[in-house]
């Protein structure tokens, strides 16, 4: 597979000169003025989820433009190649196959290898639903602690809260990722040993956020009158044997080519199928296997993860963009930024290629936002009159899951208003009031919030930060870059109870001695 990358390529000067050229004056006013099916151009339906991409700052000429530069840098091969199950997670020499954990049980297989794996994946899935049922049916069991970070914590969070609608057990879900004390001393101030299951969620039985609350849970749990460990606790991991020195003997594990951010689909969904049950969680992996078949064999004009990832290039290296506000406008999904930053900042926050060469252009933007309509009261202002240009990725749901009747009409016209108000703006001589408009978004439209929709909307953004690393030629799929912190934490801890500055800098060697003052 040869890859080559996207400013190496005849498109990239060709975009650079079409920039120029009337991208960078490119009024989204002018352009709906000139074309009345504009909308119909830039908007599609792909499974579960729709997309206009027309109130942002793109022609059909530099669209044309970006789909040339995706064949150029092979774009179609990479993402061939990561179905495949080829070594594409180039620095750790593993595959990248998430798409394997929510291919159903009957799917075509190209290798013997493929297929073995796939067979191993049903075999860990029915297992943990099994499981997950029995604790559904557990009276005695109120409530869940899971414990985990990074991955592990950020996408069962995300998802159990955005589907809670479906969860009709009573259970209690509740998630414990900081390894600052008052996170898990305050969760375990409202809960009972007798009642209680706790989640452990490490690959490696080692991270040691993850450990560290684990064994004062343990603690917290024998002081409490607590004996029997392997009822109530269970590890999602491949350490199996430190598991069970830890006292579990429930555990479902999960393999290498499994990357962190990318993991909600294999045990580490333990916490999402005990809250919407083992149908539901098929569900959830049917809704993104339908979007990983789309990516698949769409044509690029029709392929809804290339366009988003075309336009992040776009943005990023021609208008030089360096953010994008995420503004779900359903509370569900309130948690559903952070999930995304760490899906996308660090898959692809990245400063140098797949060689190792320095890249001499910006990779991922900054990601953030809040749920709407709190977003409008906290940072639209800078949205709509600040002097930088953020665009805004708005995510609706047409229909509602509760009954009070005026709301969801208010919410969604909130929603339609504000992606209106950036695009239009309003003139005013005196300036305080003056909004510039031209300010683009993106509108992601789900018909309801289910497992499915919500399945197919977290593999549509998995797939567009492929796109967008694969033109980058970039690894998308480690991340060296939180690792050397963890290695000077271990180092620091120590120096705090014994005082030794030795070898510090003079900030550091400071900042300790008074935390030990």
């Amino acid at each position: 597979m040869t890859r080559t990358r996207c400013d190496r390529t005849p498109a990239w000067a060709q975009l650079q000169a079409a920039y120029q050229a009337s991208g960078k004056d490119f009024d989204l006013r002018d352009a709906f003025a000139a074309d009345p099916q504009r909308f119909a151009q830039f908007s599609q339906a792909a499974p579960l989820v729709f997309a206009d991409l027309s109130k942002n700052r793109i022609d059909t000429a530099t669209q044309e433009l970006l789909f040339q530069l995706a064949r150029e840098t092979g774009l179609l091969a990479h993402r061939d190649a990561m179905f495949a199950g080829e070594v594409i997670n180039t620095t750790e020499q593993r595959e990248v196959w998430h798409t394997l954990l929510r291919a159903p049980a009957d799917a075509t297989t190209a290798s013997a290898h493929e297929a073995q794996a796939l067979a191993q994946v049903h075999g860990t899935l029915d297992a943990m639903l099994a499981f997950a049922e029995s604790v559904r049916a557990d009276g005695a069991i109120t409530d869940i602690v899971n414990i985990g970070i990074g991955g592990s914590d950020l996408g069962p969070q995300m998802a159990v809260l955005a589907l809670d609608a479906f969860a009709g057990t009573g259970k209690r879900l509740h998630f414990v990722s900081n390894v600052d004390g008052h996170e898990l001393a305050s969760t375990l101030a409202h809960l009972k040993a007798s009642s209680t299951l706790f989640l452990v969620a490490s690959k490696t039985f080692t991270t040691i956020e993850t450990m560290t609350n684990a064994q004062s849970a343990k603690r917290w749990f024998a002081t409490q009158g607590g004996s029997d460990i392997a009822r109530h606790f269970a590890a999602l991991t491949t350490n199996v044997a430190a598991a069970n020195d830890f006292g579990i003997t429930t555990t479902f594990g999960f393999w290498d080519w499994v990357g962190g951010r990318y993991s909600l689909w294999s045990a580490i969904g333990l916490p999402l199928a005990i809250a919407i049950g083992a149908d539901g969680f098929r569900e959830f992996l049917a809704g993104a296997h339908a979007m990983d078949q789309h990516f698949r064999s769409a044509p690029l004009e029709e392929n809804l993860p290339v366009r988003l990832g075309l336009l992040d290039v776009w943005y990023r290296n021609f208008h030089g963009f360096t953010s994008r506000s995420i503004a779900p406008y359903h509370s569900a999904l309130r948690r559903l930024p952070a999930y995304l930053q760490q899906l996308e900042m660090e898959s692809n926050g990245k400063r140098v290629d797949a060689s190792g060469a320095a890249l001499p252009f910006g990779t991922s933007p900054v990601l953030w936002g809040e749920s709407g309509t709190n977003g409008q009261h906290a940072y639209f202002q800078m949205l709509h009159q600040g002097t930088d240009v953020v665009p805004v990725e708005f995510v609706a749901v047409k229909k509602a899951r509760h009954t009070l009747g005026a709301h969801h009409p208010l919410l969604l016209a909130n929603v339609l208003a504000q992606a209106q108000a950036l695009m239009v703006g309003k003139a005013d001589a005196g300036g305080h009031k003056h909004f510039p408009g031209n300010r683009p978004s993106t509108f992601l439209l789900l018909d309801d919030l289910t497992p499915a929709s919500l399945g197919a909307l977290i593999a549509l953004q998995e797939h567009r930060v492929f796109v967008s690393g694969a033109l980058w030629g970039i690894n998308s799929f480690d991340q060296w870059g939180v690792e050397l912190g963890k290695v000077l934490a271990k180092d620091i801890a120590p120096r705090l109870d014994s005082g030794d500055t030795t070898g510090l800098d003079g900030s550091t060697a400071g900042l300790l001695g008074m935390l030990r003052d």
